[in-house]
């Protein structure tokens, strides 16, 4: 089995676990190596993900990924939060992102920062400070979450 086929095989085994905890599947990254592979899996919630959230799904993920025997050889599972910069590569991600803040590269240098409206297979809105702004994808470099994060005020 190809790794892209492996790895949407996985998908469809975990989704009803993910599922029945809550959670929505952001990524998977199977990377088969030997002597072990290692899975991750990035899950997300309303409200955010906790340390007792992931160790709950791990056990159970691991649980159906061994009775389903999907995976032949060794591995290690882990299963996390996609944390606060998350650089998003997929499709999924980006769809996943939407209402979230973005800070986007553009090929050229050119850095663009604003809340995401919309993802097509052409382009990327954002709200930046209250004025709709399309990327074209073909022109975008890099795209990582803006955490919204309130940081202390210095006296």
């Amino acid at each position: 089995m190809q790794d892209e086929e492996q790895a949407a095989r996985i998908e469809e085994i975990i989704q009803p676990v993910l599922r029945d905890h809550g959670l929505e599947l952001v990524d998977l990254d199977w990377r088969p190596r030997r002597p072990r592979g290692i899975l991750r899996v990035f899950v997300d919630k309303p409200g955010g993900v906790a340390v007792g959230d992931c160790e709950r799904v791990s056990r159970e993920v691991g649980d159906v990924l061994d009775v389903a025997a999907v995976i032949a050889e060794a591995y290690d599972l882990e299963v996390s939060s996609p944390g606060l910069d998350r650089q998003l590569r997929k499709e999924r991600e980006l769809r996943w992102a939407v209402g979230k803040r973005l800070r986007c590269w553009l090929l050229g240098g050119q850095e663009v920062r604003g809340r995401l409206l919309e993802v097509t297979g052409e382009r990327l809105a954002l709200d930046v400070d209250g004025e709709r702004v399309e990327i074209e994808r073909a022109r975008l470099g890099k795209a990582r979450l803006d955490a919204d994060v309130p940081w202390p005020r210095r006296a």
